[in-house]
């Protein structure tokens, strides 16, 4: 059945599809963009509605007030040794459990109990106390350890991982075994090669995660200092607040030209940068490896 692609109903299609999508875009778009624009703007602005997707009465206070903070790059520290240690482990640890996972009930008899036992935990959750007792009484409150090793194995991400290994052919792993190459061996140089879409799907998800998680923060850490980025974003509201309540002199001259709309903008774009910096990059691997590794059963 041929198909004419400048047939009147398929220009249709295309422009009603550019429409759509345009409309997506800037619903997602126009939000943010007046976001960025509340946090240059004045206080003042804000309040009188004269912001739209352009600042008015540009000022820098908010970002002043923000980056002017020694628990912001205290936290900020916090967060970017959360990301270097959590992020490589994590994708460590999806990788040692997806690869034998893949694998046939011949080759690996007790996968379906395997598989069932981590398919469990994506349903009945131990819960908030049982989890932060176990986080407790092994002693990893106030370390960094405790912000990393409660989510190290992400079932969902080795469930993707799984799927994609498991579309790869047999007859490499054959050809590798005949070659005298060991599992280790077939898992590096044959399997992790050909997952770098799946790969840098699962590395974002960790990413994304890692930086923008802020409750584990605050019940795990005892101390601010302690806070990840997030976290301490999450309570910069809350001390500006107790500040002005306690009529702090010195803050309240601070935060003369700031309102907590301007300052909650400014935090956003702050916290979103380095994951606009790094998103192209794995952007192109990213629709592919979630759609290969989540086709198989």
């Amino acid at each position: 059945m041929s198909f004419d692609r400048k047939s009147p109903g398929r220009k249709l299609f295309l422009v009603c599809n550019y429409v759509i999508i345009s409309l997506i875009t800037l619903s997602c778009v126009v939000p943010l963009l007046n976001l960025l624009a509340k946090s240059f703007s004045s206080s003042s602005a804000i309040i009188a509605n004269r912001v739209t997707i352009f600042p008015a009465d540009f000022t820098l206070e908010a970002y002043d007030y923000v980056l002017n903070n020694t628990r912001f790059w205290n936290s900020l520290i916090v967060s970017v040794k959360r990301v270097v240690i959590g992020v490589p482990l994590e994708v460590l640890m999806t990788i040692l459990v997806a690869y034998p996972l893949s694998k046939s009930e011949s080759a690996f008899p007790a996968r379906k109990y395997y598989v069932g036992l981590f398919l469990t935990t994506m349903l009945i959750g131990g819960g908030l106390m049982p989890t932060y007792f176990i986080v407790a009484k092994t002693g990893l409150i106030d370390t960094i350890w405790s912000l990393i090793l409660p989510g190290v194995v992400p079932v969902y991400s080795c469930i993707i991982l799984m799927n994609f290994f498991r579309g790869i052919p047999g007859e490499l792993e054959e050809s590798a075994t005949l070659d005298g190459a060991n599992q280790f061996q077939i898992m590096t140089r044959v399997y992790l090669p050909l997952s770098k879409p799946s790969l840098a799907t699962v590395t974002l998800f960790s990413l994304v995660g890692h930086w923008n998680s802020w409750f584990d923060g605050l019940i795990y850490s005892n101390f601010d200092r302690n806070y990840p980025l997030q976290s301490y974003l999450q309570t910069l509201v809350v001390s500006t607040v107790e500040s002005l309540r306690t009529a702090d002199l010195k803050k309240i001259m601070d935060l003369a030209g700031v309102s907590n709309t301007n300052m909650k903008a400014a935090q956003i774009f702050i916290s979103l940068i380095p994951l606009m910096l790094v998103y192209p990059f794995l952007q192109k691997y990213f629709t592919t490896g979630l759609t290969l590794g989540s086709v198989k059963g």
